[in-house]
């Protein structure tokens, strides 16, 4: 049965979203009553911090706040992010010209690529990669050009081959370290080589920093506009959502090279008026007076790790235990490999009453894997782990 929506132009452009398979199949058991420890979508559980909520509620009861606000953001926001990186990353930012507050990480990546992506525009991005890196392009009307990356060192190999082979070299590289869904981490030298090959190519770069703050064992994730020249070819999308528990207030960053900077400015002033104002003037709290805060969070899922790590060896799932991100990524068993990660990913939802992600879901390189996120509390996810390890001692139907 063909999709209702099906026959809208870029509509037609977009795969089946395989996440929904699992979600579906998930709510059916739900409804059927069925206690499913939901390790798929990467959702924090976790309260904002308080003092950010007190502050809402503080903005929320003055009437000034609740008329239209600034597209790019209000000044003072602009201006916390700015002392946060140059306070974390010794990054100097110009608030007027080089940030710009967008609606979560999401609306910064898609709306950029409008702004920036021309028809047939080549976006070079890691495969596998977060949906919204290819299909993004895909509306743009550009062209994702998907490189593997089992690894950054294999991911840098690739694109200079790229660059020694294509007809026309690619528009952007987009990137996205601490790396959902591999988890994979990178130092600055890897950035420092990014941006020479930008430099050497005319190539723009597009940095997507969701997991900027939850890295682990004295891991920390270096930001790309810390390299010499980046902001000549470099923007960051830094987000609230992880560092601060914040998904659903929707409030992340663009920042760096001044001319995209202006570029998804002006698309955005076409397109909404901002977030709502006392969401934007808690947020300033947050980056002023929570730093503690995402030190506790990022502990939070590092114990998480070491749990589920730990807990899928005993099991006799040997999976490697990342420096960043708030994923596991592992590898499926041997004897299921065959059936490939969605039709595990049912099955193991099915018997274990665990729901992951599919790695088919990321592209085709990540077939063969599936991805835990670190959700749930640990009683929950103990609760996970024995359904594992009771499902693992069968043998695959």
């Amino acid at each position: 049965m063909s999709s209702p929506s099906g026959d809208f132009y870029r509509i037609r452009k977009l795969p089946p979203y395989v996440f929904a398979v699992v979600n579906e199949m998930k709510a059916k058991l739900r409804a059927a009553q069925q206690d499913v420890v939901d390790l798929g979508m990467g959702n924090p559980d976790g309260p904002t911090p308080r003092a950010i909520v007190n502050k809402l509620v503080e903005a929320a009861r003055n009437p000034r706040n609740h008329r239209y606000s600034m597209s790019r953001g209000i000044p003072n926001l602009r201006l916390e992010i700015a002392k946060r990186y140059e306070r974390n990353y010794g990054v100097r930012l110009d608030p007027d010209k080089e940030a710009i507050v967008t609606i979560g990480a999401k609306d910064a990546l898609a709306h950029l690529l409008f702004a920036v992506v021309g028809p047939g525009d080549t976006v070079v991005c890691p495969n596998p990669a977060y949906p919204i890196h290819q299909y993004g392009v895909v509306m743009a009307e550009g062209h994702a050009a998907a490189l593997p990356m089992p690894d950054p060192g294999t991911f840098l190999d690739h694109l200079e081959s790229y660059y020694r082979t294509a007809l026309a070299k690619p528009r952007m590289i987009l990137l996205s370290f601490p790396h959902n869904p591999t988890t994979e981490c990178v130092d600055l030298d890897f950035f420092r080589e990014i941006i020479r090959l930008a430099h050497k190519h005319g190539t723009l770069v597009l940095h997507d920093f969701a997991y900027a703050d939850l890295c682990f064992d004295g891991y920390q994730a270096p930001s790309i506009l810390q390299v010499e020249g980046a902001k000549e070819v470099a923007v960051e999308i830094y987000s609230m959502s992880k560092s601060f528990n914040m998904a659903g207030w929707r409030v992340g960053f663009c920042l760096g090279n001044p001319r995209m900077i202006a570029a998804l400015t002006r698309i955005k002033s076409y397109l909404d008026y901002g977030i709502f104002q006392p969401i934007q003037i808690a947020a300033v709290i947050g980056l002023r007076e929570c730093e503690e805060d995402t030190r506790k969070i990022c502990a939070l899922y590092q114990r998480r790790r070491d749990l589920v790590v730990s807990g899928l060896k005993r099991a006799g799932w040997p999976v490697q235990s990342p420096r960043g991100s708030m994923f596991v990524w592992a590898r499926m068993p041997e004897p299921y490999r065959e059936m490939g990660s969605l039709e595990f990913s049912k099955l193991l939802l099915e018997k274990a009453l665990v729901a992951v992600s599919p790695g088919i879901g990321f592209g085709p390189l990540g077939e063969g894997y599936v991805r835990f996120a670190l959700i749930e509390n640990e009683q929950r996810t103990r609760q996970a782990l024995r359904s594992i390890r009771q499902f693992l001692k069968g043998s695959p139907e």
